[in-house]
């Protein structure tokens, strides 16, 4: 773990230096470090305010976002996999997301702005969206009051399809404004700033807390819902917590960076296989793990063909689906 969050330090550091106006690491160095209470406070300013607002209020906001995201998305993921039992799960797999972006792309097509949330009717609707597609999918999971993880996943390949189809009509009814729901959709950090990290820090925070204490309960279930449920394990009760924690992580990561793929599929394979498979190493490193490797996607997305952007699903997708393919190829009978 300490090396994971050196290089994710390192990762930070060169990302805030890289950019339109390129600062040398030891200025952007010190200018964190004057922000740190007590610290900066006997600190002398030998950079320009010009420098400091980049660094601090341009391109902090959305590295940390990146951070935020990365780490919901892949521990979002880790949860999935371990508790689906499933290598291919990722934070997709229930239409979560997909229901977050059919909100925000009905936001976008028809300019709504409720007066009680103003600028963050975006992400609010895009959030509340996904939790209604998540309540969707676990009533078509439920036959005679009880859901199979089979099911489960069926329902959600079902309700994702049916998004998905109403995605493509509103892509046809956008007109001028198809392209900024295209780019949303595809993912983006590009509109941000410190309050909207606000929106997902203590949800990421929170949902950590539970599953790291549920680490112990995954790997049981790991075993078997026989052998979990003698082991006294509540299987439907941590089944059913769990599946909401990723949710919840989910819809929040949507709901301010748009859809991202690969971070949950990509990073707890990795993590996996360099630490092994239990759920109490997997799950803290998966979210140290996601932060580095959305902040490197970040960098990339934003620099390789400046001035231009390029949405950061794509980068996600160049960098991670040759390593999965790569990994579906050498993965063990026993990965799990």
């Amino acid at each position: 773990m300490p090396l994971l969050l050196a290089i994710l330090l390192v990762t930070v550091l060169v990302s805030v230096s890289v950019g339109s106006a390129n600062i040398d690491l030891k200025t952007v160095f010190l200018i964190l470090l004057s922000k740190i209470p007590l610290i900066g406070d006997r600190m002398d300013e030998t950079w320009k305010a010009s420098t400091e607002t980049i660094v601090w209020n341009i391109r902090m906001p959305r590295i940390v976002l990146a951070i935020l995201v990365g780490a919901a998305l892949a521990l979002a993921g880790a949860i999935y996999q371990g508790v689906l039992r499933n290598p291919l799960a990722d934070p997709f797999i229930l239409g979560v997301s997909s229901g977050s972006a059919l909100g925000a792309a009905l936001v976008m097509l028809f300019g709504i702005e409720i007066l009680l949330f103003g600028k963050w009717t975006l992400p609010v609707v895009a959030f509340l969206s996904g939790l209604l597609t998540l309540f969707i999918v676990y009533v078509l999971a439920k036959v005679n009051r009880r859901m199979q993880m089979e099911t489960l996943i069926l329902a959600g390949v079902v309700v994702q399809a049916f998004i998905s189809s109403m995605l493509s009509l509103i892509m046809a009814l956008a007109d001028e404004k198809m392209q900024s729901i295209l780019y949303w959709m595809m993912g983006s950090l590009a509109l941000t700033d410190w309050s909207y990290n606000g929106v997902i820090l203590p949800i990421v925070l929170i949902a950590s807390v539970i599953a790291v204490l549920l680490a112990r309960e995954i790997n049981i279930l790991g075993l078997g819902e026989e052998t979990a449920h003698y082991s006294g394990v509540s299987v439907k009760k941590i089944r059913i917590v769990l599946l909401i924690v990723a949710s919840l992580l989910t819809g929040a990561a949507v709901s301010v960076s748009g859809t991202i793929g690969f971070v949950g599929l990509v990073i707890p394979h990795i993590i996996r296989l360099a630490f092994g498979s239990d759920y109490r190493l997997i799950l803290p490193l998966s979210v140290i793990g996601g932060a580095i490797f959305l902040v490197s996607a970040d960098t990339i997305a934003r620099t390789i063909l400046e001035p231009r952007e390029l949405p950061i699903g794509v980068i996600t997708a160049i960098l991670g689906a040759p390593f999965f393919g790569y990994l579906l190829r050498k993965r063990k009978s026993n990965y799990f």
